[in-house]
């Protein structure tokens, strides 16, 4: 059995010639064209119009007010929420603007306008920037000071969420979450109601289980190549954020259960006790949630919510108990 020479230096050079020759040749991607209607929906998608229904948290604080519908709420809120869209447009923009060359080497986010060209960069940080300006003056003058100085305080810790905090840990958790937050309170600023501690620590904590949920699902589908996706998820392990969302949503549950108890001195004078019959569908729908969870299928709150039909069912019927009880009908 005899051996094959090792290539020489010639042969070697020769080889790589003719594997030149046999290989296709790569013609480089055609530019993309840009025209103002490219353009337009690249920055309409990098608002990420799926997450506007975050912005409905706006109406949390009116609605266990009783005051939804009153004339001057329904402008007002309107107004927030878009104030509010704006703003989170804003912070998007800047972020896929900072994180374009990153994004362009994952295999999702490389889809993202801005990183697959079809948004500038520089134009990318100029409608940002603008947005930013913009929604906060716009507070001062279509709904209250007080809700600008929401607003502005929003984009600082967002941007510094996007610059810095969201590589410290636990920080970016606290971070997520009081967006969510900030998002509850703003609807009470700009109707002058006074908010429960009740209504503030279901809120917070509930944002807190949400939020955690989807990291741990995240740390569950990315497990060992976490980095790849976030990096932070190379530092959080599965049992620690496991235990976060637990620890969330028990407080969360317990914080609703204290609402409902809590009857304010006035006399009971509803068809049923709705308020605390409301307990039941809202420990329903966590335990429900927290299914997804366990499973590490638990993304985005809204898609979770939207496409478990037995969890949209409890959703509304806590919907419909917790008007009955804000009605006291």
């Amino acid at each position: 059995m005899t051996e094959t020479a090792p290539l020489t230096n010639g042969a070697r050079s020769r080889e790589a010639a003719l594997l030149e020759q046999r290989a296709p040749e790569r013609t480089p991607a055609p530019p993309l064209k840009r025209t103002p209607a490219t353009l337009l929906t690249g920055l309409l998608r990098t608002a990420r119009p799926k997450q506007w229904i975050k912005n409905l948290l706006v109406v949390a604080a009116p609605a266990a007010a009783g005051e939804l519908f009153t004339r001057p709420a329904i402008p007002r809120l309107a107004a927030v929420f878009v104030l509010f869209t704006a703003c989170a447009a804003a912070v998007y923009l800047v972020n896929d603007a900072r994180d374009a060359d990153a994004d362009r080497a994952h295999p999702a986010k490389r889809h993202r306008p801005v990183a697959a060209g079809q948004v500038p960069v520089p134009l990318a940080y100029a409608v940002g920037g603008l947005l930013g300006v913009l929604a906060p003056a716009a507070a001062v003058w279509l709904v209250s000071p007080a809700v600008a100085a929401l607003l502005t305080a929003y984009l600082g810790m967002q941007l510094a969420y996007c610059v810095s905090l969201k590589r410290v840990l636990v920080v970016d958790l606290v971070v997520v979450t009081t967006g969510f937050l900030m998002r509850a309170v703003s609807g009470g600023l700009a109707l002058g109601i006074p908010l429960s501690r009740w209504f503030l620590i279901t809120t917070g904590f509930g944002a807190l289980f949400m939020v955690s949920a989807k990291r741990y699902s995240e740390a569950v589908q990315m497990a060992g190549k976490a980095g790849a996706t976030r990096a932070l998820l190379t530092e959080y392990t599965t049992g620690y954020l496991r235990f976060v969302w637990q620890l969330a949503a028990g407080v969360a549950v317990l914080g609703y259960c204290m609402w409902a108890l809590e009857e304010g001195g006035l006399p009971h004078t509803s068809v049923l006790p709705w308020r605390q019959l409301s307990m039941v569908a809202f420990v329903l729908a966590v335990l429900r949630y927290a299914v997804f969870a366990d499973r590490g299928a638990a993304g985005e709150p809204e898609d979770v919510v939207l496409r478990d039909r037995a969890l949209a069912v409890i959703g509304l019927a806590w919907l419909a108990m917790y008007g009955l009880a804000v009605a006291n009908w």
